[in-house]
Order: structure tokens, then sequence, then C-alpha cells
């Protein structure tokens, strides 16, 4: 969960536009703040943490009723925290539904689901619980099919990055289950990539600056250079990124430097540090 938050932190301040000419940009600046981003990732580890089995602190799926129940722990947590950080910066769908009553989809396809979703690459013993729980994260609100695909690959490349897979079984697999095209270059795709707000349109861009990555750090960089969403597509490659590569102390630091006390709490307690 480090790698989405720093990822969020530090794209923030390039989004919007494709300003970013070469990946040896200013790490941090007084713009580096954490986004809707964090936040939503706040509230998945929280809720997921509600449910996990307390003996090995881990998701199962034993319970018949579990995915009701993690459904709906999920929905107050999403509407708790979104309304403790209302300007965070939510796409105007989803802001309408953390205010409201609803607790209904809305048939999202957008990248939400995708930069939230990081704690559940790490809650399961096994890929298939891995990519059921993710598309239990996104159902909630981005129950579009993209919508539910986006989380679902991030997630599963979160957790076979954890389990020791090469850059290479990843790629392949994704590709085959996910039907993304990982073929491309981050240098390949930046000259006509402009700000795109749906998983189908980032999310395997994310990925492939992760793929391209030979670092924690490189990752967030390629995605940062790449432009467009870019604290989320920083989210999305830095959490991948930390799975695969760890996160270096000065950046964990860095990062609990700039979140309040209530987000460090619940990252500290599901990272277990």
């Amino acid at each position: 969960m480090y790698g989405a938050i720093l990822g969020d932190i530090i794209g923030k301040p390039y989004e919007f536009h494709n300003a970013v000419k070469s990946r040896d940009f200013e790490l941090f600046n007084d713009e580096s703040v954490f986004s809707d981003d964090s936040v939503m990732t706040i509230a998945v580890a929280e809720a997921l943490f509600k449910v996990m089995d307390e003996r090995v602190m881990v998701f199962t799926l034993k319970d018949p009723e579990i995915e009701n129940k993690f459904k709906n722990i999920l929905i107050d947590s999403l509407k708790k925290w979104g309304r403790k950080y209302p300007d965070a910066g939510y796409g105007g769908r989803f802001y309408q539904w953390l205010m409201s009553d609803k607790r209904t989809p809305y048939q999202s396809y957008g990248n939400g689901s995708a930069m939230r979703v990081s704690a559940a690459g790490y809650v399961a013993e096994d890929l298939d619980t891995t990519i059921k729980v993710a598309a239990w994260t996104a159902d909630v609100t981005h129950n579009h099919h993209e919508g539910v695909k986006g989380a679902e690959a991030v997630a599963a490349c979160i957790f076979m990055a954890r389990k020791g897979y090469t850059k290479k079984e990843i790629k392949e697999y994704i590709e085959k289950e996910f039907h993304y095209d990982l073929s491309r270059t981050v240098d390949e795709i930046k000259p006509g990539y402009s700000f795109d707000v749906s998983c189908q349109g980032s999310v395997p861009e994310s990925i492939i600056c992760f793929l391209e990555a030979y670092s924690f750090e490189s990752a967030i960089r390629n995605a940062v250079y790449l432009g467009g969403d870019t604290d989320t597509m920083g989210a999305i490659a830095g959490s991948i990124a930390e799975a695969y590569y760890g996160v270096p102390q000065r950046l964990k630091e860095e990062c609990l430097k700039r979140i309040p006390p209530d987000m460090k709490a619940v990252l500290l307690e599901f990272m277990g540090d």
C-alpha cells in the first residue's frame, strides 16, 4: 500500500497534462500531496482488515455470506473515508455516490477501481481468491466489466509479484487472462497518449510502466513521464512495483510524513509495520 500512496503523492502535481519531458523530474515538491487514490486505498484496506481471519490474518471464502458481508463493510468504509476527506479530488459520479445514501453501483469503468485495489493483493493465499476479492472491491461502485477487470488485473499483478513470479510470467498471464496489450513501450505510448480515466485506457499502460521499471522508484517515474492521469497511474504502477521490489525506507518515511495520522494508522496496521 505504500506504493499506491506514494504513486498518488508523487504523481499528483503532474495530473491533467503531459508536461514532464524526462524521467528525471523532482520526486517531491510542495504540491506532492495525497488525493482520492490514497483515501480510497485506505478505505479498502480497512474494510479488508475487518473481515480477515484473525487467526491467520488472511482473507478466506469459508463463510458463504462473506461476499455480502464484505461489500456492506466496504461501502460503509468508502463512504466514511470519502466524507472525512471530501475535497480529495473524486470524480463527479463517484462523489455523488459517496455523499448520497445510495448503496448500489453505477456501472463505472473508471480507473478508481484499480487505484484503490492494492490491499486485495495481500490478503489471500492463492491467485483465484485474490482475483475474486479484487472483483468485490470494484463491484460496489465500478461494476462495469472493464471496471472489474481493471481491479482484477492489478491485484493479480500484485499477488504474482509478491509471490516471486518473473515479469515475463506476469506479463504473459495478464495478456492471456485479461487481454491487455502489454507489448508496447512507454516511449511508444507517450507521443499519442493523453489524460484517460478509464480502466481500459490507463491500467494496461500503468502495468507497462511497472514492467519496464528497474526499481520501485523507476516504475513511478515511468508513470509520471507517460503523462495523463499521473496520480492514479502512479498509484497503480507503484502498488505493483512495491510487491516486486519493496519500498526504500526513505520513501516509506516520506509517505508517512505526507498523510494524516488516521490514514497512517491504517497503513501501518495493515502492512504490519
